[in-house]
């Protein structure tokens, strides 16, 4: 089974934009906190906003405190007023290019136009767009309606911004003919344009359409009727647990879509949910190598093993020959304790990211905290064996580890945001880096007494990591942003930080090849920097769309540290 994800599935810009708003309403303003509305129709965004104390209103009260948040779809001019009037401190999230629509009407108003607004009646935003048109306004939701409003002099045509594109350009064509002074307006969202216009495509590929969202939001009921005018069947789901797997066992190829309210971590489970039906369906060696693949993923051993091999690619990068067997022990079993660890901590964050891997660490709770503690004081016996400064350099690593999510600052004294080394935004990535950097290049050099290179070989561990680490917090980025986590993707952006990973992969291609050459490092670099490279393969066809984020990707990543082992195994004998 072949699974297809729209490159334009989720969260659009103006329902990203508002769930951030309210998301960053507790730490900018004065409760309690209140949106006029559902910010967004999607069930699960909803549910996890009053989990946070943001609460829904739907009427306006006399007199009233905290604030309050427009929704994306916005509201009449006059609510908004009330609202004010009321004693709300007012935050407008609504969408910009609902905006723009809501500004054309006004504008038109004022000189006496008549507004037909191609919509739902019913629906927020059209209702938001009327009270902007006063009471020449007309909402129209098919070619029946409109064929009933009466003629004007001079009227305006707009589109809810999510309108269906094929109905909108009947419309025109029909005003066209019918009353050609009229003045049109294209003002369907490009965004919403250009998800039914990849439904198209994606029918050519698939045997059928899931469309992952709230079952009252416009724009996923309208990608589900495109998918049908495009002759696949459709089916509407607002959770994994929807889908019927008996109904799509027989489908070779699926495509997943998303109405522009859908968060990432909806779209993860529903994916998760069919790559798992695909592995069941596969039989003989791939259906076993992938529930070998996920194990090792999910317990963290495989990124213990990727420690142990990049830490034997450092150590003969800087010359050695031998002892050191014990540092590759200790940086497996330092990278398993405080992976597992941080992932048992993290289970909130997970449950948006990864819901398998959040799964997996509260059914073995105990089992996993018992591997992970044991796995620490087997590295520090190791260190121990290794020498009285590897045992220091591992402890004050494993201290500063577990510190990483403790309040470290008493509530009074810090009025601050930062109590805790996790609340310094971009702290993960960077220590996350740091200490594999200390222990897979900088720890065995010191100890086996390797010095030259060793900036160069630490510099480049370091930025590895940086990558890796960074990357799966671009794909992590709305569960991150949810619980509270300011990730560099989040600080910097998506596009940003996809660019400086790149330019940190072909960088350190070229150190390697560069040190290598003015006998920094051993002759060695001349073959490692294709890891560098593999790493910026893999992200390009994932930026391309060809890499979807699951099993499969996460084992590509991890494993381009235990092909840069096996290279420096194989390299002697070559």
């Amino acid at each position: 089974m072949k699974i297809i994800i729209a490159k334009t599935a989720g969260f659009c810009m103006g329902v990203r934009r508002a769930v951030e708003m309210a998301l960053d309403m507790p730490r900018k303003y004065k409760g309690p906190f209140f949106t006029f509305g559902p910010l967004i129709h999607n069930p699960q965004v909803v549910g996890l906003l009053k989990e946070k104390g943001i609460s829904i209103m739907d009427e306006i009260p006399a007199q009233g405190s905290g604030t309050m948040l427009i929704r994306a779809h916005g509201v009449p001019p006059g609510i908004k007023k009330n609202l004010k009037s009321s004693g709300f401190t007012v935050i407008d999230a609504t969408c910009p290019r609902v905006v723009k629509v809501q500004a054309i009407i006004r504008k038109h108003a004022r000189q006496g136009y008549a507004s037909i607004i191609i919509g739902d009646k019913n629906h927020p935003e059209v209702t938001a767009l009327l009270g902007y048109a006063g009471e020449r306004g007309y909402a129209v939701g098919n070619m029946e309606e409109l064929e009933s409003v009466p003629g004007f002099e001079k009227a305006i045509v707009v589109a809810q911004t999510t309108q269906n594109i094929f109905l909108y350009e009947k419309v025109k064509e029909w005003i066209r003919v019918k009353f050609p002074h009229y003045k049109r307006y294209d003002t369907i969202c490009d965004s919403t344009s250009k998800r039914q216009a990849e439904i198209k495509e994606l029918a050519g590929h698939v045997d059928v359409i899931i469309v992952v969202g709230g079952h009252s939001s416009g724009n996923t009921q309208r990608l589900v009727e495109a998918s049908r005018q495009a002759g696949k069947p459709a089916y509407h789901i607002e959770t994994e647990s929807e889908i019927d797997l008996d109904t799509l066992a027989s489908s070779k190829n699926i495509g997943i879509t998303a109405g522009a309210s859908t968060p990432n971590w909806m779209i993860k489970r529903v994916y998760r949910t069919l790559e798992d039906l695909s592995h069941k369906k596969a039989r003989g060696l791939r259906k076993h190598f992938y529930t070998i693949e996920r194990s090792l993923l999910l317990t963290n051993i495989y990124v213990s093993i990727g420690a142990g091999c990049l830490c034997y690619a450092n150590i003969k990068l800087l010359g050695g020959a031998s002892g050191y067997f014990p540092y590759v022990v200790m940086s497996m079993l330092y990278v398993l304790s405080m992976h597992t660890l941080n992932n048992l901590i993290g289970r909130k964050a997970d449950y948006y990211n990864d819901p398998d891997r959040a799964s997996f660490y509260k059914k073995h709770q105990t089992l996993l905290s018992f591997l992970a503690v044991s796995a620490g004081g087997a590295g520090l016996l190791t260190a121990y064996s290794a020498g009285l400064t590897s045992f220091l350099v591992l402890l004050s690593m494993s201290i500063m580890g577990l510190s990483y999510n403790l309040r470290i600052i008493p509530e009074r004294p810090a009025k601050g945001r930062y109590r805790s080394i996790r609340d310094i935004p971009g702290s993960k990535t960077a220590l996350i880096s740091l200490a594999w950097g200390v222990v897979t290049s900088i720890l065995p050099a010191l100890s086996l007494h390797l010095k030259a290179g060793i900036p160069v070989v630490f510099a480049l561990s370091v930025s590895m990591i940086f990558v890796r680490t960074a990357f799966f917090d671009i794909l992590d980025m709305q569960g991150d942003r949810i619980v509270g986590k300011e990730t560099i993707p989040i600080l910097l952006g998506e596009k940003k930080t996809m660019r400086l990973l790149k330019y940190v992969l072909l960088s350190s291609s070229s150190v390697l090849l560069i040190s290598g050459a003015f006998n920094l490092i051993s002759k060695l670099g001349f073959v490692l920097f294709i890891c560098p490279l593999f790493l910026f393969f893999v992200l390009t066809k994932h930026e391309q769309g060809y890499m979807l984020p699951g099993t499969k990707l996460e084992f590509l990543v991890e494993s381009h540290f235990v092909m840069a082992g096996i290279l420096a195994f194989v390299w002697p004998f070559v």
